[in-house]
């Protein structure tokens, strides 16, 4: 027996204002429509490269975002309709797991949100930035370059990590803070306020680095340390 000849999925294509609107027919569009903005658009979907629709956690509300000269697309959780945050393709966040991206969340270039990690509010992922584990990351938070955020560390308010740094463990980093470079942030440790941490420096166990400190070159900040408005190096 002859498998059956796919048939093409076939739609009309309205994009206007950065949103883009999905016709299946003629007929859905409203009669007072200007029709010469609408894309006739007819593709065979390979259903070979289609994730199984019992697997996919997600799909696309069809609304897109122009972000940093990257094109966004809106998510919607399939299992109860809630809509989510943006992202540029569905390589940057799992269908599996509980992972989520929320409310106005970006993720986009090469990054990656997995396992049951959490990216809410404002907050930015990009570049090739990993979060994963029970990781959040949420405020106007952003994660970039090649750095990476997972255990059940959390970034947040206005904090940024970036280049090849790490933040795991048990590890917050919050208020205005920078952790970048080669830095470790791990453990229980909190970095916070205007603090940067940055260079191959190490800030773990129950450490805290807040106020305007900075802790960089190989310094190592450990056990019950606290450092505010310091430089150590």
């Amino acid at each position: 027996m002859k498998d059956e000849k796919k048939q093409p999925r076939e739609y009309w294509l309205l994009k206007h204002d950065g949103d883009a609107f999905i016709y299946e027919s003629l007929d859905e569009f409203p009669p007072d429509g200007d029709k010469s903005l609408l894309v006739h658009v007819r593709e065979v979907i390979d259903e070979t490269k289609q994730a199984d629709a019992s697997t996919r956690k997600y799909e696309f509300t069809g609304k897109t975002l122009n972000h940093d000269g990257a094109i966004l697309r809106q998510i919607r959780r399939i299992s109860d309709g809630e809509v989510g945050g943006w992202i540029e393709s569905e390589n940057n966040f799992s269908h599996e797991g509980d992972c989520w991206i929320g409310e106005n969340a970006l993720v986009y270039g090469d990054a990656q949100v997995y396992d049951n990690a959490i990216v809410s509010r404002d907050a930015q992922v990009y570049g090739d930035a990993k979060v994963y584990g029970n990781a959040k990351v949420y405020d106007n938070a952003k994660v970039f370059r090649n750095s990476r955020v997972y255990g059940n560390a959390k970034v947040y308010d206005n904090a940024k990590v970036f280049r090849n740094s790490r933040v795991c463990g048990n590890a917050k980093v919050s208020g205005d803070a920078l952790v970048y470079g080669n830095a470790w942030v791990s453990g229980d440790a909190q970095v916070y306020g205007n603090s940067w941490v940055y260079g191959d420096a190490k800030v773990y166990g129950n450490a805290k680095v807040y106020g305007n400190s900075w802790v960089y070159g190989n310094s190592w900040v450990s056990g019950n340390a606290k450092v505010s408005g310091g430089r150590i190096k």
